[in-house]
């Protein structure tokens, strides 16, 4: 089974980031512009959060909150789910179900090496699959 590392090879290491004191409407800006679901949050210590989407359905418009006013740092999960370079893809699809989360920061040592989405593991495992498929077949077939 392919790594996290082999899957980060192929699609790129590019990581969309936002500051904590950005405001939401500045996110989900940034978010449809690059055609992205969630940027990672980052200040000058690094990594402290997620902004999705789905936050700023539950925690910001559902809430009240406006998102030209309300800073990415009220609304954004700071209890990330995280994977690392080593782990296989199908450990991080099961990771990702049990947390109930679409995606997922790759850290080594603390250092961000990517951020992988529930759609990037499931178009992976279905190329992976398919390549599997077409040897099969062509063994059978001869």
């Amino acid at each position: 089974m392919k790594k996290i590392q082999e899957l980060l090879n192929e699609k790129g290491s590019r990581v969309w980031s936002i500051s904590p004191d950005a405001t939401v409407y500045e996110a989900l800006k940034l978010m449809a512009k690059q055609r992205i679901g969630a940027l990672l949050v980052i200040d000058n210590t690094g990594a402290v959060g997620l902004i999705s989407e789905r936050d700023y359905a539950r925690e910001g418009i559902l809430q009240g909150r406006a998102s030209r006013e309300t800073s990415v740092s009220d609304i954004m999960t700071r209890r990330v789910v995280c994977t690392t370079p080593g782990q296989s893809l199908e450990d991080a699809m099961i990771l990702m179900t049990e947390k109930r989360v679409r995606h997922l920061p790759v850290l080594d040592d603390g250092q961000v090496l990517g951020l992988v989405s529930i759609g990037d593991l499931v178009k992976s495992i279905i190329s992976e699959q398919k390549f599997t498929i077409e040897q099969l077949e062509h063994y059978i077939n001869g």
